[in-house]
């Protein structure tokens, strides 16, 4: 696991790759790594994850040199099959395959690739070309900088190292505010910042002189035309998913470092816990798992840690109960939206980042977690509304209003007249394919959801968090769900074997979950694992007078784009009668505010329109 960053066609000087190096420090402490020529570079920070004594990069094969992030698991048999073709070499690490691959296979070398990465190829064979890949679930993201005109390119994994470099200018998108609150972060392409972009998932990008630069889209695993089988029972398609998770898990402990497993107490992570649990047990390994759950001092709605150790207790782990004080929460803001590098409204944010800290500081590398099962398996309330509600496209628009930060009724209702005219004469805060999806693509109303959920949100909302908070603390964590072959056989799960308004969500994976994790873990009701913030927004807390100074009548008239006294009125109505959907609107302006001060000196300018964590026990 490593962070990535490069040029093409622009000069930079050392002084400024190790500025951009040292952004990402974290994600990558272990090692430093850079080869730059007249006009372009290539740089590496590594976490040493697989085979710590090789994996040096860059890696270099003749004229072609590779950086990459993340991780590859079908690298010993890649190994064995270009070995066979009369490559050497070195060590064992996975990312060493990729030179000879990609002269193997040449722009298609992604499509042989099983894992989570984003992969930069130098080629000076020929005339000077630059490769890029994706992973197919986008859990390693590519931030870039394409100047057409000049024809210079930047690219990072992380969009502060990004903006490290001298020729990317750190300006905000007047309407990024707009699409934040439509889908709590921009999805697509789309950042926060003009000029900044995001690959997609599953792409491969080709840079040259001559042809600029070209993005294509190879398909994701959940579009390569698998359909639902029909004859299977639910008790089977149970069965087979237990399978394919067992032997996904037991793949994805393999690391030459410390591997734990993230148990917040629901079905998703417990599943993911008690088959690592498993297969260390059947593979001889001395010791037991290591679990870690994450709460807050004092008592909190939503609340789960007594799940959390119900299922470690049941799996046999060692158990690392972390918790975190909610005064900490206003001092921890500034380093969550610093690693981010733009707004999410997720009050989880908070969580994430200090829950992987503790795993860092007991010392290990690597967590397994159970993020990304809702999304394939149909576990969220906004599937089942929008699946009962009736025929007709009216679903669509409710469904989109649950993606949102804030309902779009209330959202409209806060910009300023001079806002609202702006970004209504940008066009759709979405991408446009969201509802071509939803309205026109073939298959059932869920089948169209699940797209959009993996297309779209996923990547953008929830795998660039995961990823940016982790690695925050220089963890890398490693996703069960997201592996193409669980993807895969989720596409060939019919409707009733995912959701059923009024008898479950996920109801494959609840089968499959049978006999492995405690009754009272899967018949207790379904939560999100997340802040529980309206309890915490209330006056009296800091978190509150956090939010009142952020979103000062005198800072909102400044920035022009938000309407003071309706934020007041927002203020007034969660201290009378709090709600989750207010405190998510206050959470999520003062969140954006924050964001603004961090990265624009003139944060408080108008906008011109064009902690301590501590471990409470170690128990077996």
């Amino acid at each position: 696991m490593c962070r990535i960053y490069g040029t093409f066609n622009v000069h930079s000087d050392e002084a400024e790759l190790r500025r951009v190096a040292d952004l990402m420090h974290h994600g990558g402490p272990d090692a430093q790594g850079v080869a730059h020529r007249p006009d372009w570079a290539l740089g590496n920070n590594r976490l040493s994850i697989m085979d710590p004594e090789g994996g040096a990069q860059p890696y270099h094969l003749g004229r072609v040199t590779v950086v990459f992030n993340g991780e590859i698991y079908n690298h010993g048999e890649l190994r064995s099959r270009l070995a066979g073709l009369g490559f050497h070499f070195d060590d064992l690490c996975d990312g060493s395959i990729l030179p000879a691959l990609y002269i193997t296979y040449g722009d298609r070398f992604a499509e042989h690739l099983d894992g989570m990465y984003s992969v930069a190829v130098m080629d000076l064979r020929e005339t000077p070309r630059m490769v890029l890949a994706t992973d197919d679930s986008g859990m390693k993201p590519l931030y870039y900088h394409w100047d057409r005109a000049a024809g210079r390119f930047h690219f990072a994994s992380e969009l502060p190292a990004l903006l490290g470099f001298a020729g990317v200018k750190a300006e905000e998108d007047e309407a990024g505010l707009d699409a934040y609150l439509t889908s709590k972060t921009p999805f697509g392409n789309r950042t926060m910042f003009r000029g900044v972009e995001v690959f997609p998932p599953a792409a491969t990008v080709l840079l040259s002189h001559r042809d600029g630069l070209r993005i294509k889209q190879r398909p994701m695993a959940h579009e390569r035309g698998l359909r639902p089988d029909k004859d299977r029972t639910l008790a089977e398609a149970g069965d087979q998913l237990r399978d394919l998770l067992s032997r996904e898990v037991s793949r994805l402990l393999i690391a030459d470092a410390p591997v734990a497993a993230v148990t917040s107490g629901g079905l998703d992570s417990s599943l993911v816990t008690a088959l690592a649990a498993q297969a260390l047990r059947d593979g001889g390994g001395t010791g037991s798992l290591h679990t870690f759950n994450i709460a807050y001092t004092g008592t909190w709605p939503s609340d789960e840690r007594a799940y959390a150790a119900e299922v470690a207790r049941a799996a046999g782990t060692t158990h690392h109960q972390v918790e975190v004080d909610p005064a900490t929460f206003p001092d921890l803001m500034t380093d969550v939206v610093r690693h981010l590098g733009q707004p999410n409204a997720d009050p989880i944010t908070l969580s994430t980042f200090s829950l992987f800290r503790a795993v860092r500081d007991a010392g290990f590398k690597v967590a397994l977690t159970g993020d990304a099962a809702d999304e394939l398996f149909s576990g969220y309330s906004r599937m089942t509304q929008a699946v009962a509600a009736h025929h007709g496209s009216s679903w669509i628009d409710g469904y989109l209003d649950h993606l949102a930060a804030v309902p779009r009724a209330l959202r409209e209702s806060l910009y300023t007249d001079e806002y609202a005219f702006a970004v209504n004469a940008v066009g759709p805060a979405l991408p446009p394919g969201i509802r071509r999806i939803l309205h026109s693509s073939p298959g059932t109303r869920l089948e169209r959801i699940g797209a959009v959920e993996q297309r779209y949100r996923l990547p953008a909302y929830h795998l660039r968090r995961v990823d940016h908070l982790s690695m925050a603390s220089s963890v890398e964590v490693r996703l069960p769900f997201t592996q193409p072959s669980v993807v895969r056989f989720a596409s060939t799960l019919t409707d009733e074997q995912r959701l059923v308004p009024g008898l479950g969500v996920k109801r494959a994976l609840y089968q499959a979950a049978q006999g492995l994790i405690p009754r009272s873990v899967l018949e207790r009701p379904k939560q999100p694992f997340t802040l529980p913030v309206t309890a915490m927004l209330t006056p009296g807390q800091r978190l509150w007078t956090l939010a009142r100074d952020v979103l000062s009548p005198h800072t909102l008239r400044a920035d022009g784009r938000i309407r003071p006294e309706r934020v007041d009125a927002l203020f007034d109505e969660q201290a009378t009668r709090p709600s989750d959907a207010v405190s998510l609107a206050l959470w999520s302006l003062m969140s954006h505010q924050l964001w603004r001060q961090e990265f624009f000196a003139t944060a408080k300018a108008p906008v011109t329109l064009h902690t301590p964590v501590r471990v409470l026990q170690e128990a077996a």
